[in-house]
């Protein structure tokens, strides 16, 4: 099938193919915006606390496309394209949508979302660069499959640890009168037959799976093209296509003066970009994922350095919230790193 579709694709314009590949950025992301959607409208349906449904399920469902594209791109060989597609979308979430929620509204910080999963973004992005070093794969950067288990098992132990921090939190509660006015926003999702709701949750995920599918020849088609590399293309265009959804979702929370639910999402993506994204893309390799020579120079020291930064505005115990003039520093950051991409080789 795959053939199949990369073939039909050689044949289109390369004018052609990007339009291809902007209709597929938008079906992929409006698939995990279903996703999501239903994810959340299951969670009433069910009983289950919206509090954990969003902790969980709709960090995981707004990392969905990194992960189908990065998952798909190993399985065809593509390792630096999986690779990047990761790294790029954390240098993506941090950078380019925090700094635009940070100037478009407020962006209050959620001291327990800093001091908690805050921390474990930071270690996050660290261990993914130190698991790319060379020397610990014989030389040659190498993310191999048992590290992608790894990964893989200490994403189940943080989906785990968010679940009790949510249930043991302290902070703000939801009254009655909130709960009601959510529900009756979501009254026409929550009447719906649960057959109906599982048939659109399973909607959206064929719409991501199968997006990705046609995304990723198509890129690789244009890539060569144009002589761009795949793993520059994947840090750039794909990371902020499949970033969407989070995009999405911080400029609507920030507008709806629901800032502090922006970083949160950010903060739990970057860690699932990580620990799903690329333990999957991994763990479905039985040589791993090799990591080009490029990313020591630009991609990893471009994400640390953004984590670092976003580390620094939020963990200041005297801050109350992200600053306008920090969010421009964190969209520059970004520039700069979108910059260098197409001027340094």
């Amino acid at each position: 099938m795959e053939l199949l579709i990369h073939n039909y694709l050689n044949s289109f314009s390369t004018l052609l193919l990007v339009l291809v590949i902007a209709a597929m950025l938008y079906i992929l992301s409006k698939g995990a915006d279903i996703l999501v959607e239903e994810a959340v409208s299951l969670s009433l349906h069910l009983g289950v606390p919206k509090a954990i449904i969003g902790a969980t399920i709709v960090s995981l469902g707004t990392t969905l496309p990194e992960a189908t594209v990065s998952v798909l791109a190993a399985i065809n060989g593509n390792p630096d394209l999986a690779l990047g597609n990761a790294i790029g979308s954390i240098i993506a979430d941090t950078g380019l949508i925090l700094g635009i929620a940070a100037l478009i509204g407020e962006l209050p910080v959620d001291r327990l979302v800093v001091e908690r999963q805050g921390k474990i973004q930071i270690l996050c992005g660290f261990l993914l660069a130190v698991v790319c070093l060379p020397f610990l794969s014989g030389g040659k950067g190498n993310i191999s499959q048992w590290v992608g288990g790894l990964f893989l098992i200490l994403l189940a132990f943080y989906l785990y640890i968010s679940m009790k921090w949510t249930k043991t939190s302290d902070g703000e509660n939801v009254s009655e009168e909130s709960i009601k006015e959510e529900e009756t926003d979501t009254f026409v999702e929550e009447k719906r037959p649960i057959y109906f709701q599982l048939l659109k949750l399973a909607v959206g995920i064929a719409l991501v799976i199968a997006s990705s599918k046609i995304l990723i020849p198509a890129v690789q088609i244009t890539a060569i093209r144009i002589g761009i590399p795949q793993s520059i293309i994947a840090a750039t265009l794909i990371a902020f296509g499949t970033s969407l959804p989070e995009l999405v979702t911080a400029v609507t929370a920030v507008r709806k003066g629901h800032g502090e639910l922006a970083i949160g999402n950010i903060v739990g993506a970057d860690i699932l970009n990580v620990l799903f994204v690329v333990g999957s893309a991994a763990a479905v390799t039985s040589g791993g994922l090799n990591v080009p020579s490029n990313f020591y120079k630009l991609q990893i020291p471009a994400m640390l350095i953004i984590l670092l930064f976003f580390r620094f505005f939020s963990a200041n115990g005297k801050k109350e919230e992200i600053s306008k003039k920090e969010g421009l520093l964190l969209f520059i950051n970004y520039i700069l790193y979108v910059i260098l991409n197409f001027t340094w080789r």
